[in-house]
């Protein structure tokens, strides 16, 4: 039987629970292709994953999850996650199965709409199924998607889940000309791929990072920096964006929605400072504000991605890379959250 290099996520715990070893190459199942992995990015939801912070019973930031041992029932995004697992969300990679797309480089559609874009089911990559922690992945034929670019094959890596999550919520918040939208946590790899999308709609930005890191989000697009630790009312006043695009949660959740105007659009995609918020009910209702959840990726969004990079009309931010093998120093790198842009993992060549 052929084997490959993998990262086996054992459970629920620390970063002992990955598990660099060789484990059998996959067989492609019906309407199934065989990809050879290039690269293949570190995202919040790997290490959400492994630590359990989809549990209900986890209601602080996703530095607070713990690494308790054992599981947790809720611990996946639709239910118990399917250990033993490789993670791995994002996939640049090679069609190995014959056929059209053979010898092809692809990226990978990583949010899954296993029952038709009629239904908001859901299955991702490297979460409910095996992912891109590994030489070699099976993944049906219909998420394959080729790319005609000059971007490097660790470049392409950087994009599936990031840009895709903010492409998401941007589609569903319907951001658009002469939109003014507040991105929170604009360093991180959700964050600055949505400036850069956002600005591709034609929108005013307005970002929100550590001021250690404001320069670099500018020079993404962003029209106006803000230091995480300022006041969003004082510095821009009541009602005074379109949109807010928040994938940090927490204690600032509040004056967020504070500047939205009346009619405003709330979207996130994710909690880091803290998944269980206040809210004030007369903010939402008063100002007639729409809040909008965004997991499950609408139809157009992953080829509208691959569109704009084929386009050159976005940029590819790449903080670091690190060999497979290496996983919990980039995990770890990933955590101390010192890097603008994405953090991808590169296995070794077959």
């Amino acid at each position: 039987m052929a084997t490959m290099h993998a990262v086996v996520t054992t459970g629920v715990g620390g970063y002992d629970r990955l598990e660099y070893r060789e484990v059998p190459v996959p067989t492609p199942g019906a309407d199934e292709l065989l990809v050879r992995v290039l690269a293949a990015g570190v995202n919040n939801t790997d290490l959400n994953t492994r630590v359990g912070w989809y549990s209900s019973s986890v209601s602080g930031s996703t530095e607070d999850a713990g690494e308790a041992d054992g599981p947790r029932t809720d611990g996946g995004w639709g239910g118990a996650t399917p250990f033993p697992l490789i993670q791995g969300t994002d996939c640049c990679g090679v069609v190995e199965t014959p056929g059209e797309l053979a010898g092809r480089r692809v990226l990978v559609r990583p949010c899954m709409r296993t029952r038709g874009f009629g239904s908001l089911d859901t299955q991702w990559l490297g979460s409910d199924r095996d992912g891109a922690f590994a030489q070699y992945v099976a993944v049906p034929a219909s998420e394959v998607f080729p790319v005609d670019c000059d971007w490097t094959d660790v470049e392409l890596a950087s994009l599936p889940c990031a840009y895709g999550t903010a492409e998401n919520l941007l589609h569903r918040a319907a951001v658009g000309p002469g939109d003014r939208v507040l991105i929170t946590g604009a360093s991180g790899g959700v964050g600055s791929a949505a400036v850069q999308l956002a600005v591709r709609r034609g929108a005013t930005v307005v970002a929100v990072c550590s001021a250690a890191k404001a320069d670099a989000v500018r020079a993404i697009g962003a029209d106006r920096v803000l230091a995480r630790d300022e006041d969003l009312g004082e510095a821009l006043g009541a009602r005074a964006v379109d949109v807010a695009v928040d994938t940090v949660g927490g204690p600032g959740f509040g004056d967020v929605l504070r500047v939205l105007r009346r009619g405003g659009r709330y979207a996130t995609s994710g909690a880091i400072a803290g998944a269980v918020v206040q809210l004030d009910l007369r903010t939402a209702y008063l100002n007639d504000l729409t809040l909008i959840g965004a997991t499950a990726w609408d139809e157009p969004v992953f080829g509208e991605l691959i569109r704009a990079v084929e386009a050159h009309e976005l940029r590819p931010l790449v903080a670091g890379t690190f060999p497979l093998a290496d996983i919990v120093a980039a995990q770890q790198a990933f955590a101390a959250k010192k890097h603008v842009g994405k953090l991808v993992l590169v296995p070794p060549t077959p």
